[in-house]
């Protein structure tokens, strides 16, 4: 196909995707410059029509940690379409999704023994919000300030940040945010014993991958017990290995009541999310016969979503990629701490695993300063989204800001990501960085790009 004929094709795909679904999304790759289309997919590689290579340092936001279309999740998948077996019965046992409780079960540990299966984290965190109150009987949810825990209405009442609840009306009534990190704080509401649960997360992914002191985590689940409220872990992003461990939970030494996985689950190629539970709060719900069915989901179990968590868990096991996000996680935030250390815009490398933010802050030289404001008063995210265009655009990275902290890039390759690939990547942010640093295209092409948004 000629490059003349796909440019037509790709032009009537994104018209179509405007008219139909979301034309500001389209606007927006647009004005980012990040409108390709994708013709395959495959580990940390993501291949174009146009015949560009772009290396995936965002992984859908910590899906892909098998990478993208692991063989042997799509054979899986492949073999169990082939036997027409029960897929959507919905009256019947489910045998895969009992074989996937007991391994995910196995591997969180602690008292969690039961699981609840969903189609995605925020339906998860649904689900946390209804069994916590229906286990203590206590109404109110506590969560952490700049949270990000999905966006359903329930999900959306523990978030703090006005850009995602702005238009929604009244949300879940009886919740509260507090500062993440801070004990006193929480100790002070938890003394009321109003609160089911406290949700958290345990890194803090959209807030600037914000790691928590070492006892912080301890400490809370701690408080929690003794006022009884239930300590509820959203590991959406951390979980599957991401951080190292199978839980990010396991690096801090705790055990909480309820944790919400989803994401990394399927190997990116069916929508699963799971809700481990201990047997007490699974049966302060399903309490009874009349009760076997209170609390379900239309495709929580189906079997292509088991198979795909099956598949997904042994690939991620045989190939060690727990050890390979310890040690390739390791290896990168050394290389990129000291390529980026002499420039006073970067503030700070922070993550675990394979979970990394880099932090940006206003510089202090006035010639750079100036036009950083200018563009500060424009939008607060100018500066985060010309960082994403250019590694995008000039050096075939894909990643993206912090949801709730535009000044930090987040650095999450699939756990299969190879050397030379984080190789690269630490010396195209470097060259963006470094033409930050100086007063000229990057801050011309920033004011570009303001412009061509205010005027489309």
């Amino acid at each position: 196909m000629s490059t003349a004929v796909q440019a037509v094709e790709a032009e009537h795909v994104s018209a179509r995707y405007a008219q139909r679904v979301n034309p500001q999304w389209v606007r927006l790759l647009r004005l980012l410059e990040m409108d390709v289309r994708y013709e395959r997919c495959v580990g940390a590689e993501l291949f174009t029509s146009d015949g560009r290579r772009i290396v995936d340092f965002l992984s859908g936001y910590c899906v892909h940690n098998v990478g993208h279309n692991h063989p042997d999740v799509v054979e899986a998948l492949r073999r169990e379409l082939a036997r027409c077996g029960p897929a959507m019965i919905q009256t019947h046992v489910a045998d895969l999704a009992g074989e996937l409780a007991e391994r995910l079960c196995a591997r969180a540990g602690g008292r969690l023994s039961k699981a609840f299966f969903a189609s995605s984290g925020s339906e998860g965190v649904e689900a946390a919000i209804k069994f916590a109150r229906a286990h203590t009987r206590r109404n109110g949810i506590l969560a952490a300030e700049h949270a990000f825990h999905g966006l359903t209405c329930g999900a959306l009442s523990l978030m703090s940040d006005e850009f995602w609840r702005e238009g929604f009306g009244p949300l879940l009534p009886e919740t509260k945010t507090i500062p993440f990190g801070s004990l006193g704080s929480l100790e002070r509401e938890l003394k009321g014993k109003q609160f089911a649960a406290f949700i958290v997360e345990p890194i803090q992914s959209e807030a600037g991958v914000r790691v928590p002191d070492a006892d912080y985590l301890r400490n809370a689940e701690s408080l929690c017990r003794r006022y009884g409220t239930l300590f509820v872990l959203d590991e959406v992003q951390t979980g599957m290995y991401r951080t190292g461990t199978f839980l990010a939970a396991h690096q801090f030494g705790v055990e909480p009541d309820m944790v919400v996985l989803a994401k990394a689950l399927s190997g990116g190629l069916v929508p699963v999310g799971a809700v481990l539970m201990s047997d007490e709060v699974c049966d302060s719900v399903y309490s009874s016969l009349p009760r076997a069915f209170v609390h379900t989901s239309t495709f929580s179990e189906n079997s292509l979503a088991m198979r795909a968590g099956l598949a997904t868990l042994e690939v991620l096991e045989r190939e060690a990629l727990g050890q390979r996000a310890t040690d390739t996680g390791k290896y990168l935030h050394e290389q990129l701490t000291a390529a980026l250390r002499e420039f006073e815009m970067v503030k700070e490398v922070r993550g675990l695993g394979l979970l990394m933010g880099i932090e940006f802050q206003a510089p202090k030289q006035i010639r750079l300063r100036i036009p950083y404001e200018a563009f500060g008063a424009i939008h607060g995210g100018m500066f985060g989204q010309i960082l994403v265009m250019r590694l995008f655009r000039d050096f075939g990275f894909l990643t993206q800001v912090c949801g709730n902290n535009f000044m930090v890039l987040k650095v999450a390759p699939p756990l299969v990501v190879e050397q030379a690939q984080m190789d690269a990547f630490v010396a195209a942010v470097r060259s963006v960085v470094e033409l930050a640093n100086s007063p000229g295209a990057f801050w011309s092409e920033a004011l570009g790009l303001a412009r061509r948004a205010f005027r489309s």
